[in-house]
């Protein structure tokens, strides 16, 4: 038992073998976030059911991400340290925790209560095109839903405490258990309630979610109780602190809930394969762009609190170079073997083949910014290491705003523009499938992403970076083996074809589909291995070297819940 604690509590050498550890139990949710996807396309299907379901989370989501995100790790963390007399709790300690227990609790609550009342007002601006029967529908599954921010968000502070004492293992498993309780309500919970089954696996889920880090936090000491003496002035300096990243985090949520509202207008199921695709593509993202940039935080923080100015930069370009190193792969692969991937994960009972090439489609759009959105949260921290918060939050803002114009626009020239509408739909592959305007939402999510790479970017140069390269010799070796790995992949699809081609019988089952997709998919990967190798790649190496040295020992501080 001893052993398996210590693989928890050891320091990171490097920040490779921290994101690798981190991707890895990432990667474990994220499995388990699949099977939950695969779950709703099996039994439910892009639907306006559907709809209503993955509508009536806009806006749990936004008061969880605006009022959670004020009390995150990263923030909170430092607070408590400062309080505390080495690795022994104290009573400033516990006050403090109390305090914010408090006032977030009763804040939290609040505006679930305001919510819940004024829900109807709030549905008709989420989802305008929704008919008064499933506008009711979102309305009673977002109440329901109205549980969830408030669980997750002290499952959130707990965190904190859990991450404190270095208990990675049972942070780790929160996710698991919330995408558990969202399986349970698919598979146990819909065919008694219908939808409401399905907002009530994710209350459950957030009730896992909670419990655990709760449990966590009374081993170490910290039982959260209400306060009624509370030090305002700490609470204060903990929203100040936080509010730049929160707003910035609201922005995003607020698009994502622009984008919905159009998708609303669309054919039904609209928004089911706007979130089908939206969850695939953020699997690399999660594993590869938030693992780099949270594991490369600590490091950042210190070189630039330290004054290392160089050191600074050292951290910042390895973890560039990384994500660089992973992402442009994955968009090529990704974009060759959508179908397969899609199929595979999400190809069965209700999810018909037009919903496949449709959802495939999106999901060759979303790809393209896979890179853009890693970078973005490895730049945008680099910021928040260098007390810079406003940067990213005016950058944040207008990219937003950017891809609300687009998605207005792209819709509309998609629909009135003939050529356009053809090149789109011939260029992947969807011509003759109904509801085909659904493609300019992820369109417009990668435009508005790739500006804030390019506008973050731009900024890092100026602020830290000046008449210094960055990312030029990875990115076109990348590239380079990313281009190949797409051209062998490709052409080991069309190869494979008389045996697992659609046409065939093995082609239309799971096996076919699957076995093609991997071996195509497999081949590309060593052919772009072996191009790196010729190139004496140097992500190539280090990705060697933190292999051989036990990256699985490593000690890392995972991200808040709001973040993923």
């Amino acid at each position: 038992m001893e052993k398996i604690l210590r693989i928890f509590t050891k320091e990171s050498g490097s920040i490779n073998q921290a994101a690798l550890l981190l991707g890895s139990f990432t990667l474990l949710s994220q499995i388990l976030a699949l099977f939950r996807d695969r779950a709703m396309a099996h039994f439910i299907g892009p639907s306006p059911s559907l709809d209503a379901y993955y509508a009536a989370f806009r806006v749990p989501d936004l008061i969880f991400i605006s009022i959670a995100s004020l009390a995150s790790i990263t923030v909170i963390i430092p607070f408590i340290v400062a309080k505390m007399s080495g690795e022994q709790v104290t009573e400033s300690a516990r006050k403090y925790l109390n305090d914010v227990f408090t006032v977030f609790f009763a804040l939290m609550v609040s505006v679930a209560l305001i919510a819940f009342i004024i829900m109807p007002n709030l549905v008709s601006f989420i989802a305008p095109g929704f008919t008064p029967l499933y506008q009711a529908k979102v309305i009673l599954l977002s109440r329901i839903m109205l549980f969830s921010p408030i669980l997750l968000g002290l499952s959130n502070l707990f965190g904190a405490v859990t991450q404190l004492f270095r208990k990675f293992f049972i942070y780790s498993l929160s996710p698991i258990f919330y995408n558990l309780g969202i399986i349970i309500g698919v598979l146990f919970l819909y065919p008694i309630f219908g939808i409401a089954g399905l907002a009530l696996g994710v209350v459950l889920g957030a009730l896992l979610h909670f419990g655990v880090q709760a449990l966590a936090s009374h081993s170490s000491g910290f039982t959260p109780r209400f306060s009624f003496s509370i030090n305002f002035r700490d609470i204060r300096q903990v929203a100040i602190t936080s509010l730049p990243r929160t707003l910035g985090l609201a922005f995003n949520n607020i698009a994502l809930i622009i984008i919905i509202a159009l998708a609303s207008f669309l054919k039904s199921g609209s928004i089911s394969v706007f979130n089908f695709s939206f969850n695939l593509q953020s699997v690399p993202l999660n594993i590869i762009g938030v693992s780099y940039a949270v594991a490369a935080f600590p490091a950042l923080a210190k070189s630039f609190g330290s004054g290392k100015t160089e050191e600074f930069k050292k951290h910042l370009k390895g973890a560039a170079r990384a994500i660089v190193f992973w992402s442009l792969p994955v968009i090529f692969l990704f974009i060759v073997l959508r179908a397969q991937i899609v199929r595979v994960i999400l190809g069965s009972g209700s999810f018909s083949w037009e919903d496949t090439r449709l959802v495939a489609a999106c999901l060759a759009i979303f790809s393209v910014s896979v890179l853009a959105q890693g970078m973005i949260t490895l730049l945008s921290r680099s910021y928040y290491a260098a007390g810079n918060t406003r940067r990213p939050l005016i950058i944040n803002f207008l990219c937003s705003l950017s891809i609300i114009i687009l998605s207005y626009v792209f819709i509309y020239v998609f629909k009135n523009v003939t050529v356009f509408r053809y090149f789109m739909e011939s260029l992947l592959k969807v011509e003759g499938i109904p509801g085909t305007e659904v493609l300019m939402l992820p369109l417009a999510y990668s435009a508005g992403t790739i500006l804030n790479f390019i506008l973050h970017l731009i900024f890092i140069k100026k602020d830290f970076m000046s008449e210094e390269l960055f990312i030029t010799k990875t990115f076109f070796q990348s590239l380079g083996a990313s281009f190949v790995l797409g051209l062998v992949s490709y052409l080991s699809l069309n190869a494979l074809s008389p045996v697992f081609g659609t046409t065939t019988f093995l082609g239309t089952t799971f096996l076919g589909i699957f076995f093609q997709g991997l071996i195509s998919g497999v081949m590309g990967v060593l052919a772009a291995t072996a191009v790196l190798y010729l190139l004496q790649n140097e992500e190539l190496r280090d990705l060697l070297k933190a292999l051989r040295t036990k990256f699985w020992r490593a000690k890392v501080l995972a991200p808040s819940q709001e973040e993923l």
